[in-house]
């Protein structure tokens, strides 16, 4: 059972306790991300991420790395484009010590400049592998093609120009903007006891003043014609990544929106993988997923295509996704959807790390308690009829946008072009 307390200062803390575990996994998050950064800024919450571990006003370096890694647990945090999280896994006698490194470094980092200056030479690098490695870069083009000249369209980790601008002063002035206790959560899953969690947080973060933070800028959802992007590079395959604006993570039909994106690419026994691989051969690898966000969405489908077969393998996924926005899905299609999203649902909250970070992102993202008979009616209420009625809405040709980068020729993209454009 979940539970939740808020501060007076408005950081709250969610917790489920299940005594069964020898573990705990705890997260510290903050309602804040890739989106809300600007200009010269942009990727300094990644950069943030990055330089917390280098020390705190409690904890050396070393010592952060010592106190969780020495007792046999593990620490690590990740950006995305919403929320940022320092999270650790943990026997759970050692709670309220992980507790007190996690706190110290996401809310009091030192932030010394001798740090910024190493660390961006590291983020830098990752930022060059990123664009190295066609699949992920593919990715960051289609952004660009679905988000233009918005924050959401450009990388998280940001550019080496703005990460080499980047100062301590400006990290720091980031932090105090947006680590308000009203815009954080504690959350933990395991052998824990809430009260004992609580009384912790109180301790250590209860005299920090609440105050509100900068609102990102709203996503731009209209798209009155389909983009398309390419890069060629000598490589070996094309890598293809096909978007579409879809729905945010509130919205009603997300159930629905969640179930097509499992019949059209979830797994192996989806349309997309039966059609294009399994059928046709024309790809290796062939998925589709959802970026579901406060105010925009998008469903994505990716796929390695043989350089030849480019072209083919694009017109049958457009085949495959206007099948289903004139005859919809069937009976079997749609029943074993449901079942294989209940099942990977109650598989992965088997695992303490998976459950914290399932009812922490809930309650940073949409400030929800979300609970599993909840979802289960959720995806119980959604009907065949559904599917085809949001592909209608969301496959609308002056509405794909499509990045590739590979060994494309002149001709290949001019036949693109004649599908999308």
């Amino acid at each position: 059972m979940n539970k939740v307390t808020t501060l007076l200062n408005g950081l709250r803390i969610i917790t489920n306790d299940v005594k069964a575990y020898k573990s705990v996994a705890i997260g510290i998050w903050s309602g804040v991300g890739g989106r809300y950064e600007q200009g010269a800024l942009k990727g300094a919450a990644h950069f943030l991420e990055h330089i917390v571990f280098k020390g705190s006003h409690k904890y050396s370096c070393e010592e952060i790395k010592m106190k969780i890694e020495g007792i046999g647990g593990t620490l690590n945090a990740f950006t995305a484009e919403e929320q940022t999280c320092f999270y650790a896994k943990i026997p759970s006698k050692f709670l309220s010590s992980t507790f007190d490194v996690l706190s110290d470094i996401a809310f009091f980092p030192n932030i010394a400049q001798k740090d910024v200056t190493k660390e961006r030479t590291v983020i830098c690098e990752e930022i060059k592998m990123y664009q190295d490695v066609p699949q992920y870069h593919v990715i960051e083009m289609l952004d660009r093609l679905l988000w233009p000249d918005h924050p959401l369209g450009q990388g998280i980790a940001g550019s080496q120009k703005t990460v080499k601008g980047m100062t301590a002063k400006d990290l720091k002035g980031f932090h105090k903007v947006y680590y308000s206790p009203s815009n954080s959560i504690i959350a933990a899953c395991g052998n824990i006891n809430h009260d004992q969690l609580v009384t912790m947080v109180k301790r250590k973060l209860g005299h920090l003043e609440r105050y509100d933070i900068p609102a990102f800028q709203r996503a731009n959802n209209q798209q009155d014609k389909a983009r398309v992007a390419v890069e060629k590079r000598p490589i070996e395959q094309m890598h293809v990544a096909m978007g579409v604006l879809a729905y945010d993570q509130s919205h009603k039909d997300r159930s629905a929106l969640t179930l097509l994106n499992v019949i059209l690419g979830g797994n192996m026994s989806s349309r997309l993988f039966e059609e294009v691989r399994e059928k046709r051969g024309l790809a290796y690898s062939i998925s589709s997923s959802l970026k579901l966000l406060n105010d925009t969405g998008t469903l994505l489908i990716r796929a390695g295509v043989d350089n030849t077969n480019l072209v083919s393998a694009i017109k049958l996924i457009m085949k495959v996704l206007n099948q289903i926005k004139r005859t919809g899905v069937t009976d079997n299609e749609f029943s074993r959807a449901k079942d294989y999203l209940l099942g990977q649902l109650m598989l992965g909250l088997e695992d303490t790390m998976d459950q914290m970070l399932w009812i922490g992102e809930g309650l940073i993202a949409k400030n929800e308690v979300r609970r599993l008979e909840d979802l289960i009616k959720a995806y119980k209420k959604v009907k065949k009829e559904d599917i085809k009625r949001i592909a209608k809405e969301i496959f609308n040709k002056n509405q794909f946008n499509l990045a590739v980068v590979g060994p494309i020729s002149e001709e290949q993209q001019r036949e693109l072009n004649k599908i999308f454009i």
